[in-house]
């Protein structure tokens, strides 16, 4: 009997589609957490299939398709990590004189995860030994701290604690031994644990409060509002410009410089989520104009009743990437998208 296997090993692309279509959503998330990229997850993921395809022929079947398809993402993910010419993305000029950043922060290649995409994923079916839910393990506070790892470690961590492969066979597809693997996952833990938030348990209510409340509060300008919704250890990033705020006072310092620049534009701000997250699309409009162009991303950490991080993400090319409008039409007065 001919298997669907047998008929791409024989060149037929349908039966290869046929194939890996399945996996292809859960692969893409997979190099997003490696790379920390959507547009380089995009790009690895097709390298992944094509790679597959072409090798096709070496797949023996001890493994899985799925581990196989997996040994063969991780593996060119790692590659394009350890590429001296990995570009990073140019430091945009700001429009305005921002104050002094607390630091000066290292993962300016950071990009926000759609959950949209996440929503395509059937069924991600880690293994037993998993500690991370998929939920958790696409944060963005996780996925940073991924980028801050040696990237075999990170794969490590990834390919154990959130697939839950056993040590023999991340070990097999790192071509390392399991006595390695062990060691680089006691470091992966200890560097995440070190920077992961506080879990306080909130409910789908508190998060809508909190998150209007922001809204309100950015679009009216209203800083002190801001900080007040803020943890005494909040931050502010801004990827892929390097300046982090770190605290109230000094994030207040920054939304004040910027608030005062965009003067009385209109803001908008559009629900959305991301990285599991609540999130909103910015679109500023220039005033008496009917169109609001866009204006960067903002995911918002949340911790209890307070905002712990703002991440707003300023790539241009970010719409295309999400799926998002690069314009729509300016809210009246500027208020809060519902």
């Amino acid at each position: 009997m001919v298997t669907v296997l047998d008929r791409a090993r024989a060149g037929d692309e349908q039966a290869f589609r046929e194939l890996t279509d399945p996996f292809r959503g859960e692969l893409h998330l997979h190099c997003y957490r490696l790379l920390g990229s959507v547009a380089d997850a995009e790009d690895l993921t097709q390298e992944t299939l094509l790679a597959a395809w072409r090798g096709l022929d070496g797949f023996q079947g001890r493994s899985s398709l799925r581990s196989w398809l997996y040994r063969i993402a991780t593996n060119r993910c790692l590659n394009a990590l350890r590429d001296a010419g990995r570009r990073r993305p140019a430091e945009p000029v700001a429009p305005f004189d921002p104050p002094e950043p607390t630091v000066r922060g290292e993962v300016r290649w950071l990009q926000p995860y759609p959950d949209r995409l996440l929503a395509e994923i059937a069924d991600e079916a880690p293994g037993p030994e998993a500690r991370y839910h998929t939920k958790e393990a696409v944060e963005l506070a996780f996925v940073t701290g991924l980028q801050l790892m040696p990237p075999r470690q990170a794969a490590t961590l990834v390919l154990r604690d959130v697939l839950g492969y056993p040590v023999a066979e991340v070990a097999d597809m790192l071509g390392t031994t399991a006595t390695a693997v062990k060691g680089m996952l006691q470091r992966a833990r200890a560097a995440l644990e070190a920077n992961r938030p506080r879990t306080v348990s909130r409910g789908p209510r508190e998060e809508h409060e909190l998150t209007r409340r922001f809204a309100d509060a950015f679009t009216a300008g209203d800083v002190d509002t801001v900080v007040a919704l803020l943890t005494d250890d909040a931050w502010l990033a801004m990827p892929p410009a390097p300046h982090e705020y770190h605290g109230p006072a000094a994030i207040a310092a920054f939304l004040h410089a910027s608030t005062t620049w965009r003067g009385p534009r209109p803001l908008r701000l559009v629900p959305v989520r991301a990285n599991t997250q609540p999130a909103f699309a910015c679109y500023l409009a220039e005033a008496g104009q009917p169109a609001a162009h866009w204006a960067g991303m903002l995911v918002l950490g949340l911790e209890g009743d307070r905002i712990r991080a703002i991440t707003r993400f300023l790539d241009e090319n970010l719409p295309r990437h999400l799926g998002l409008p690069a314009t729509t039409p300016a809210a009246p007065g500027g208020s809060r998208s519902t």
